[in-house]
């Protein structure tokens, strides 16, 4: 029999494929000392298993990373304090991730260079806003944006194992500059 926070964690790799070690970690909001126990008691009973000579972990040691998850996952975790352990899943395609905060439901869509057509696929509801995570802000301006709330957000690594997330919203929408963005917290 699993504990909760253990359950809580094979949950979210059976969701979300290998993940690295330091989201995991984050994710449980524990003390790193304690979670890192989590995590070994789990390996011990062969629940999951290190992937990337243990810069990942996963259900089994064979899953590969997907980095799209992953870039959704580090902007979750940016509101993981307001987000209950099991109220984020994968979303329907083109978002990675869906999360309820506050009872208002967040799409997580990561664009590559080259994808700003993939917006059009959303289906905007009422209860639904979106954040976009882009490589570069200055993508924003060539985006057609959906018929909701969006947020944009840029996720730099900068050598660091754990990126620096930032959040942009926009203000106007012009075809000439992409001065309409301004920097949020």
């Amino acid at each position: 029999m699993l504990l909760q926070d253990e359950q809580y964690v094979v949950k979210w790799l059976s969701q979300y494929g290998a993940l690295p070690k330091t989201q995991i970690i984050k994710m449980l909001r524990k003390p790193p000392q304690t979670a890192e126990k989590i995590l070994r008691n789990l390996k011990k009973q062969m629940q999951i298993s290190d992937v990337g000579g243990g810069y990942y972990v996963a259900l089994d040691s064979m899953c590969q990373p997907d980095q799209r998850t992953i870039l959704a996952v580090w902007v979750l975790l940016k509101f993981i304090d307001f987000v209950d352990p099991m109220a984020h899943y994968p979303a329907v395609y083109p978002a990675q991730l869906f999360f309820l905060k506050e009872n208002v439901g967040y799409e997580i869509v990561v664009l590559y260079d080259g994808e700003t057509s993939l917006l059009r696929l959303l289906q905007p509801d009422d209860d639904l806003k979106y954040i976009i995570v882009l490589p570069h802000i200055s993508m924003a301006s060539q985006l057609k944006m959906p018929k909701a709330p969006c947020l944009f957000a840029t996720v730099d690594f900068e050598g660091q194992d754990e990126p620096e997330v930032t959040f942009y919203s926009m203000e106007a929408i012009t075809d000439e500059n992409a001065q309409y963005i301004s920097k949020s917290s």
